[in-house]
């Protein structure tokens, strides 16, 4: 991390940002795995926004726009109806707010499940309009070929295997994946099937320990965990969820911190001060211009 900062004095809110540095690449990050260990596990959260973006990247290797943001930003009750125009919009604002994380941007549901070349279209305009470094698609061995059409033509991409969230509905829900054996060999296979296509690095959701510890055995790159183990080769967390900006998360979130309840307590005492008109002297003696 620079520690030269300078002044962003392009927006009115003129944060403080880093000198730019040299972002991580995506071969940097398929290199942390060398015979089959990671001895440095890849950090990666999610980011929608580029102040949020901002306050995280000196911490990540990895940042995720996740299509989660459709729940956790827009209040939708999953990620199916988010647009690849969303996509797009949070994906520049992260890549704007970032310097060192590789930005990696989740292809939404509908944007490349059709065919190989709907699958480039929609992830060239992703690499082309946010400036991202990566792709992240779902599903195991039925999207490989998907996955090696596109790392043919130039678009890194990161699989993501057991819960799927974008099929939810063929899911049943959002239960732990990998109890039955044939469930169990399906993950692995899949798993395989996209580190065979070339992906630099697998997202293993919502799966029982035993075969996410298997997977990360399995293959080559990286396999990055959320609801899975502590052994792989690194995890991911939604930011909101770990921050406690909900009054629920799932299980196996860890909350660091309680920032809902600080916000509304805050959001309170402003209100109570505007309600007795007890703002600070010097706010109250400003002249404008």
């Amino acid at each position: 991390m620079s520690t030269t900062f300078q002044l962003d004095t392009a927006t009115s809110r003129a944060h403080p940002t880093p000198a730019p540095m040299k972002r991580l690449t995506i071969p940097a990050v398929r290199q942390r795995k060398i015979e089959g260990v990671t001895a440095q596990p890849v950090v990666m959260l999610t980011a929608y926004t580029a102040r949020q973006a901002q306050l995280l990247d000196a911490h990540c290797d990895l940042l995720l726009v996740g299509d989660s943001l459709g729940q956790v930003i827009y209040g939708l009750p999953s990620s199916i109806p988010v647009t690849l125009d969303l996509m797009v919009a949070h994906g520049a604002a992260v890549v704007r707010g970032s310097y060192h994380a590789a930005v990696i941007v989740d292809m939404p549901f509908g944007s490349y499940e059709a065919s190989k070349e709907q699958a480039f279209t929609s992830a060239a305009r992703l690499l082309k309009e946010t400036g991202c470094d990566a792709v992240k698609l779902e599903g195991g061995a039925a999207m490989a070929e998907t996955v090696a059409f596109l790392i043919a033509r130039g678009i890194p991409v990161m699989g993501h295997v057991g819960l799927t969230p974008q099929a939810v509905n063929v899911l049943g829900g959002y239960n732990a994946r990998g109890r039955s054996a044939e469930e169990a060999d399906k993950i692995l296979s899949d798993a395989r099937a996209l580190a065979d296509a070339g992906a630099f690095a697998i997202v293993v959701e919502g799966v029982v320990e035993p075969i996410a510890v298997a997977v990360t055995r399995a293959v080559p790159c990286p396999v990055i965990g959320i609801g899975a183990s502590a052994q792989c080769d690194g995890q991911v967390l939604v930011t909101e969820d770990m921050l406690g900006m909900f009054e629920r998360v799932p299980r196996f979130v860890k909350v660091y911190a309680n920032l809902g309840d600080t916000i509304a307590q805050t959001a309170a005492q402003y209100a109570a001060d505007v309600r007795t008109r007890a703002f600070p002297e010097q706010a109250q003696t400003y002249q404008p211009k």
